[in-house]
């Protein structure tokens, strides 16, 4: 995942200026909230994010797909 620096901000100055927050996801569509250091959360607009508008089970076939793929190998042993 490739994060934008301008949509970057740390869980403690979102907590201190939430409004910097959701200035930053109205201008650019989303921001990433880091906590220690690392990419933690991300404040998405609702109104503009294409995983919304997918139906329920276009919603289920990526969910599907992700948890697949990050455990293909443990599938791949229980199918023998």
């Amino acid at each position: 995942m490739l994060i934008d620096t301008n949509q970057m901000l740390s869980v403690s100055d979102a907590n201190q200026n939430f409004s910097k927050a959701t200035r930053i996801v109205d201008k650019q569509g989303s921001v990433v909230l880091f906590k220690n250091n690392r990419p933690k959360y991300m404040l998405i607009d609702l109104q503009n994010n294409p995983m919304i508008d997918l139906t329920e089970d276009e919603k289920i076939d990526v969910i599907a797909r992700r948890i697949l793929t990050k455990h293909k190998k443990a599938f791949e042993e229980l199918a023998k």
